[in-house]
């Protein structure tokens, strides 16, 4: 089965065509990085506007590229939330209308559960039970996974999540937006030299990182930072260290056979060779390409969906603060 999906929750409009949920055939994606990073952030009536102006155009292409017609595929596959309202809304309103014109079935995808599925795109083949560490701008989530749609969350930030901290550690420091890749190639080459707190939150998975941002913004601002680039390098670590001993904690307590890493921070290459040195079990992590908002993974995820008979009618809506598990 041949999947359209399409995504639009936040800053890029997607459209990508994925065939029995694990081979990518197409993946367009219009980014607004540039737009936004003006602001320093993404603004959300400006990001609206932005995927009414690319939403077809990108669909035409993602059709185009998988060298697909509207009878090749089974079914469409869009993101209601989490996300912007505004944003949601094109993209959902796009998919409905393809869904209406060419009687194709419809289901609603979770953002968050998309990027989960990333993982099945990588030529890969995830074992249940499974626990994933999904990490991005607006969520840091630690997930068992037993069966397809079928989750338990053991734990999410308690304020703000892990990209979040990355971009505001990164306009604290003077490193530009977005924040985690600035952080990245900023603190390559230098030790973690400068002592930061970790959140440990015992007894829980749950995760906290806004103390360590408040602890960055003390130093800078006490003029005890000295080099940037040694900053960053202590705040990624610090960042790094909790979100995999949190993980493989959880690995080990449910007994799980692979553990995922998934969403934006994915990219991060600490974190994935961190994560890879010390799981004792095995991990897999998408392709750098498919950490950051795509299509793909949202095809990926309705594939699933639609083979369970899981389908929506046109009155779906989007739920900008849609939760997993």
């Amino acid at each position: 089965m041949k999947v359209l999906g399409i995504e639009s929750s936040c800053d890029e409009t997607a459209a990508a065509v994925v065939e029995n949920g694990t081979k990518i055939l197409s993946n367009q994606v219009a980014s607004q990085v540039a737009i936004h990073a003006r602001y320093g952030g993404v603004v959300p009536e400006v990001a609206s506007r932005q995927h009414l102006l690319a939403i077809v155009p990108v669909i035409k292409r993602a059709l185009a590229d998988a060298g697909a017609g509207w009878e090749d595929l089974g079914g469409i596959a869009v993101t209601n939330g989490p996300g912007l309202a505004g944003s949601l809304l094109v993209g959902l309103n796009a998919a409905k209308a393809i869904a209406l014109a060419r009687r194709l079935p419809l289901t609603g995808v979770n953002h968050l559960e998309g990027h989960i599925y990333a993982n099945w795109l990588s030529g890969e083949n995830p074992c249940f039970p499974l626990v994933c560490l999904t990490v991005s701008g607006g969520h840091s989530d630690l997930v068992l996974m037993r069966g397809h749609g079928d989750y338990v969350l053991l734990g999410r930030t308690r304020d703000d999540a892990a990209g979040e901290a990355f971009d505001k550690a990164a306009r604290i420091l003077g490193l530009g937006y977005p924040g985690g890749p600035a952080i990245e190639k900023a603190a390559q080459g230098y030790q973690a030299t400068i002592p930061l707190p970790r959140a440990w939150i015992k007894g829980s998975h749950d995760f906290s990182f806004s103390g360590l941002k408040t602890a960055l913004f003390r130093l800078v601002e006490a003029g005890k930072v000295e080099n940037p680039a040694e900053a960053a390098a202590s705040f990624q670590q610090a960042v790094v260290e909790v979100l995999v001993a949190k993980a493989i904690a959880a690995a080990r307590k449910h007994r799980v056979k692979h553990i995922l890493l998934a969403g934006g921070v994915a990219a991060n290459r600490p974190l994935r060779q961190r994560l890879i040195k010390h799981s004792p079990l095995p991990v897999l992590v998408p392709k750098l390409s498919l950490c950051t908002d795509n299509a793909a993974m949202i095809a990926a995820c309705g594939y699933f969906r639609l083979r369970a008979g899981k389908t929506d009618g046109l009155d779906l809506d989007v739920i900008p603060g849609l939760k997993i598990g």
